[in-house]
Formats: C-alpha cells, structure tokens, sequence
C-alpha cells in the first residue's frame, strides 16, 4: 500500500500460497450469487456489487480498516472499484487480485470451472 492512498495489487500464485498458510485476511468477493455458483474460494465473504446499497454502510463494523483487505471478481475491474472505495472509507491494506477468479482457476486450480 504506498502512501497515495493507492490500492495494491496481489496475483493468484501469492493469494493461493498466503491461503495455504491459513493467514489472517479479509477476503472480500464483489461477484454476483450466479458467479459464485460457478466458481467459488472459501473464505471469502459475499458482497455483490449489486447489492451495495444494503452492505455499504455497514462496512466499518463488519471489517477491520487497518486489517489486509484482498479483494475479487471474475477478471479484477470490478474489484478495483471496490478497492478505490474502500480506500476512500479509511481502509489502509487494501489488494486487489490481479486477474480474478478467472485467472486463479487458469494459473492455480485447473479443476476450477471458468466462465
């Protein structure tokens, strides 16, 4: 996290090695339910896109802002916007994961289904 406030970037392999390690993270999903159906990695808490409205103002009290925040959709455009706003509500540790969920199934768990 550099100090402009700018979010930080993740890849898959790095993501795939810290879940391993069972680290302490809070991993955010931006997907839609019929994304997840397809396609899905525990730990990671829902909040579509969609339905920002009904989740954006608890946000503070369901997540640490100090706390690494990684976030995720299907290719990482719409998990880049949720990291801008994140930052902008006081998150300091924010990632965005390079590629999504897609380019997670292409590069760490083949058995994945892509979409």
């Amino acid at each position: 996290m550099t100090a402009s406030g700018n979010m930080g970037q993740i890849d898959v392999a790095a993501l795939a090695e810290r879940l391993a390690q069972a680290e302490e993270l809070q991993l955010i999903d931006v997907r839609e339910a019929n994304e997840l159906a397809i396609a899905r990695l525990e730990g990671f808490e829902h909040l579509p896109l969609s339905q920002f409205k009904q989740w954006a103002e608890q946000i503070q009290a369901r997540f640490d802002p100090s706390a690494e925040t990684i976030v995720m959709c299907h290719h990482g455009m719409r998990s880049a916007q949720m990291c801008q706003w994140l930052i902008a509500q006081g998150f300091t540790q924010v990632k965005n994961l390079t590629g999504g969920i897609d380019a997670y199934a292409d590069k760490i768990d083949p058995t994945m289904t892509r979409y």
